[in-house]
């Protein structure tokens, strides 16, 4: 498929041909569901911790006798009815990842790519280097109309760019080994540089 290629000023830098079997996909909800989830529960810390019965500071002495008082029976005030006692089957340090087959998560990318490519919401830039100021990029992607876009350069983002982009909000910038599905659909804009295309096309070879 053919899409037209702009720079980033705006004017028009001819087109490009991008692989349909990346960019020209049926979305599936389920898959891209399936790999953001992925993504999600293995960045999640996992540091929730709550004290057991075994932790608490209590005396283990019995709070009372046994019989004769019309109430409960109960051992030490650490159980987890008394306020204060040890919490049961509470959350505890752990790992919330889980695997996902290599395959699935490269599925998952073509179809996030093609589903920005669906909704007309992927943009071709030829270059973005030779921009060093804030202001000036602030300006050009203003008038080009990106509110919330992440931009996936190359092996290596430029590093003039890089530093002009970090301060503003809503631009996000990756290289194409961290174009992952997550912040490709969470933005409202894809922009790809045309290094960054030729990479993703060899990355999925």
């Amino acid at each position: 498929m053919k899409l037209d290629m702009i720079k980033l000023d705006g004017s028009t830098a001819g087109s490009v041909d991008l692989g349909e079997d990346i960019f020209d996909l049926d979305p599936r909800a389920d898959i891209l569901h399936r790999v953001v989830r992925w993504q999600r529960n293995k960045a999640q810390a996992g540091t929730h911790k709550v004290k057991t019965r075994s932790e608490v500071k209590y005396s283990t002495k019995k709070i009372y006798r046994q019989k004769g008082t019309g109430g409960a029976r109960h051992g030490a005030r650490s159980a987890p009815i008394f306020r204060g006692g040890g919490i049961y089957k509470g959350p505890v340090v752990r790992s919330h990842a889980h695997d996902l087959p290599k395959k699935v998560r490269a599925l998952g990318l073509k179809h996030a790519l093609s589903a920005k490519a669906r909704a007309g919401e992927l943009v071709i830039i030829e270059d973005i280097s030779g921009v060093t100021k804030t202001g000036t990029l602030a300006k050009q992607v203003k008038d080009l109309g990106w509110k919330r876009a992440l931009i996936i350069d190359g092996a290596e983002v430029n590093a003039d760019f890089a530093k002009a982009a970090r301060n503003i909000e809503g631009l996000d910038v990756l290289p194409t080994m961290g174009a992952n599905v997550y912040d490709i659909l969470k933005r409202d804009t894809l922009v790809i540089t045309k290094a960054g295309v030729e990479a993703l096309e060899a990355r999925f070879k």
